[in-house]
Order: structure tokens, then C-alpha cells, then sequence
């Protein structure tokens, strides 16, 4: 039987040798914030004619998440793990999970090494822009040892993706880069604005060692940079306006595009994020 999902760091378990590298990505996570591991995988009966669901039966089905498990206890041995075979769009079942989830983990499909590619159909995307949680959107490709990258724009949500940050950087000893991006037609008439955020912050999280960088230039292009050298980037699902059901244009072009596993920001109070 399923254990609940409540509080867990849940994980969709494919059959690809990179849906399964994302369950040691989210076992690592888990681990870091004390949260058990919850992997779910989906049989979609819909989208087969035959007796048996797309991707096999059920018994390669119980095999594939016993493999996940295995992993896990390689990667996160002190992590609580649980499983769970649901019927139905995989998608469908993450976003139920969501909903009393910490945070969702799925892979990203390969977007990050296909340029061209901006599917906006894909499980990551539709994640990202409706789950009631943090996403975090794992890649193929190993991240250097880089530090955490922030966007900030002194929205509402990204300052709860700033304290978000700030906790992820403090579990796990890493370094933290906060970047705000002004682009180069508007006057900013907010100097020292990222400064003063990151040291509220600070005050709170001692151990986190943060750097700020305020850039002129196209805020897609110069976070996309920056996040060739980081170990993880987090983002707001949007900078400014609703959250719900929506990703702006700078979280969909990292989610497409950046090598870094990202977690997209979203589903929290954005009072959590004044570091007061």
C-alpha cells in the first residue's frame, strides 16, 4: 500500500535511463530538506489498444519502481521511501500528488541538450506551470559544482523564491548567486534594492555565503548564462502577475533551455519571502 504523499518530495519514475537519473536528483533533494521520497509511476490506459497499458504491465511496472528504490537506498540511504502504480496521464497523477507534495521532481525530456526544442506539451512544462508546488526539473547531464542561482526582481514571487533559495543554499552548503536582471531600456531607479533583500535574508541564513549581481542586458539571456556554471537554478514560475496556471517568459526559456536543473518557485506564501 501507498503511503501519503503529504510533505514528500514526490518523483515521476519512467522507463528512460534519464527519468531514472531525476530519482537520484530528487533523492539527493530529499535528503537535503529531511522530506521522504515518493515515487509514483503512471499507466496510461488510454493510450493503448490492447490489454495491456502503454509501457508494459503492471509487474514490469512493480520491477521498474523497485529499481527506483534501489537507487534511492544507493544514493539517499536515510530517506523513507514509499511507491505507488496509478492509472491514468502521468502528468494528471504529479499534479494530484502536488497538491500535498513539498516538492515534485519529473525529468525534463531532453529539452535542455535540443536547442530547437520548446514543447510546450511536455510533462516538465505542464508541471511547471500548474503544479500547487516547487518543481524541480532534473537533466540528462550532471551539473558542475557550481552555486545556486536566483532570479530576483523584487517581485512578490521571487521573493519568495529568494528565501526558498536561501534554504536550499543553507541544506545543502552551497553557495548562493542572486542575479537581478534591468533591462536596458528601462530607468531603474532601485540601486541597492537586490542588496538590501539578500541581507534581510542573510541575517536569517549566517551560514550561506551570497553573491548579488545587478546587470543590464535581456533577463532570459543573462540568467541562461549564468546558469551554465551553477549547480542548481531556481526561478519564479512568474515574475510579476498571477501564478496560477501560467509560466513568464524567463522561467520557460531557463526550463527550456538551461543546464542546470531548475526548480521552479511556486505555490508558497509570498509573504514567506520578506525575511522578516
Amino acid at each position: 500500500m501507498a503511503a501519503p504523499s503529504h510533505g514528500a518530495v514526490v518523483v515521476g519514475v519512467g522507463r528512460s535511463a534519464e527519468a531514472l537519473s531525476v530519482v537520484r536528483t530528487a533523492a539527493a533533494e530529499a535528503a537535503a530538506h529531511h522530506r521522504p521520497l515518493h515515487l509514483v509511476h503512471a499507466f496510461n490506459w488510454a493510450a493503448t489498444g490492447g490489454p495491456a497499458p502503454a509501457g508494459g504491465t503492471r509487474i514490469d511496472a512493480e520491477s521498474l519502481l523497485e529499481r527506483a528504490g534501489r537507487i534511492v537506498a544507493d544514493a539517499a540511504p536515510e530517506v523513507p521511501v514509499s511507491g505507488e502504480i496509478v492509472e491514468g496521464s502521468p502528468v494528471e497523477a504529479l499534479l494530484r500528488a502536488a497538491d500535498a507534495a513539498f516538492l515534485v521532481a519529473v525529468g525534463d525530456g531532453g529539452m535542455a541538450t535540443c536547442p530547437a526544442c520548446v514543447p510546450t506539451d511536455a510533462p516538465a512544462v505542464e508541471l511547471a506551470a500548474r503544479a500547487g508546488c516547487p518543481v524541480l526539473v532534473g537533466r540528462s547531464e550532471p551539473a558542475p559544482p557550481g552555486p545556486l542561482l536566483v532570479g530576483y526582481d523584487g517581485s512578490p514571487g521571487s521573493r519568495a523564491t529568494l528565501g526558498y533559495a536561501f534554504d536550499c543554499a543553507e541544506r545543502r552548503g552551497a553557495r548562493l548567486l542572486a542575479v537581478r536582471v534591468v533591462e536596458p531600456e528601462r530607468r531603474d531607479g532601485d540601486d541597492g534594492v537586490l542588496e538590501e533583500a539578500v541581507n534581510r535574508h542573510a541575517v536569517r541564513h549566517p551560514r550561506v555565503a551570497a553573491d548579488c549581481q545587478t546587470v543590464r542586458g535581456d533577463p532570459r539571456s543573462v540568467l541562461l548564462d549564468r546558469s551554465r556554471a551553477a549547480q542548481l537554478a531556481l526561478v519564479g514560475a512568474r515574475g510579476d502577475g498571477p501564478v496560477q496556471s501560467s509560466l513568464g517568459e524567463v522561467s520557460q526559456s531557463l526550463l527550456y533551455h538551461s543546464p542546470a536543473p531548475l526548480i521552479v518557485v511556486r505555490g508558497l506564501d509570498p509573504g514567506a519571502g520578506d525575511g522578516s
